[in-house]
């Protein structure tokens, strides 16, 4: 027997009010994902169904950069231009989240883009905003999840800092603890920002880091070893 979040995919295509409707008394389901983590949001995505869209993300507080299990974010469906700046400029999607493979939702379109003219429009746009095939400026995600240091943004980052996955951190010595969670939280205040991407917010970013490293340093009354991968 099909389950809630599986009836009410198969209706964001055909029946979004109805899927609305029922969310109304059942909020929970907003966020709730199949087997495979696609959720709502990916088929209201995947369909241009804008209002189911930008209802989830802010009436029931949908992450618009909610990932299924092979790490891809509503943005990957976007099959109409329409929708992918629905999701960036009204909803402030991540154009540069990759998923487990590594792809970025314009390499994606661009791979996709035999499939129908939506899927080139989408790519253009999407390689346009990331400032040209996803390397462009430096993302939350490319700070938070990143296994190295190859971000071309200027100014380059403190000597003593190592981005690593999930966290953001100075390389401790054996035996202590990482950095105070505080450092995470400041940086996604900054990636929330809309002028993120700009020059002014990468410039922001890395004096942030280097402030945090700083204080870190002389907390600690002592040189950090140099622990950027490259």
């Amino acid at each position: 027997m099909p389950s809630q979040i599986d009836t009410l995919l198969r209706l964001v295509s055909d029946n979004p009010q109805h899927v609305l409707t029922h969310l109304a008394s059942h909020p929970e389901i907003a966020s709730t994902a199949d087997f495979s983590g696609y959720t709502l949001a990916h088929a209201a995505a995947s369909y241009n169904q804008l209002d189911l869209l930008r209802t989830l993300v802010r009436t029931y507080n949908v992450s618009v950069n909610i990932q299924d299990s092979d790490g891809e974010t509503p943005l990957f469906a976007a099959e109409t231009l329409a929708t992918a700046k629905c999701l960036v400029e009204e909803l402030g999607a991540d154009v540069n989240v990759r998923n487990q493979e590594g792809v970025s939702a314009a390499e994606n379109a661009r791979e996709n883009e035999e499939d129908g003219s939506g899927w080139a429009e989408v790519a253009t746009y999407l390689e346009e905003k990331s400032g040209g095939n996803g390397e462009g400026g430096v993302s939350l995600s490319d700070v938070l999840n990143a296994d190295t240091a190859d971000m071309h943004a200027p100014p380059p980052l403190p000597p003593n800092v190592k981005i690593n996955m999930g966290t953001m951190q100075e390389a401790p010595l054996e035996g202590e603890e990482g950095p105070d969670p505080e450092i995470r939280r400041r940086i996604e205040e900054l990636a929330a920002r809309e002028d993120f991407q700009t020059d002014e917010g990468q410039k922001e970013l890395h004096d942030l880091i280097a402030q945090v490293v700083g204080g870190m340093s002389e907390e600690n009354g002592r040189e950090v070893r140099r622990r950027i991968e490259e």
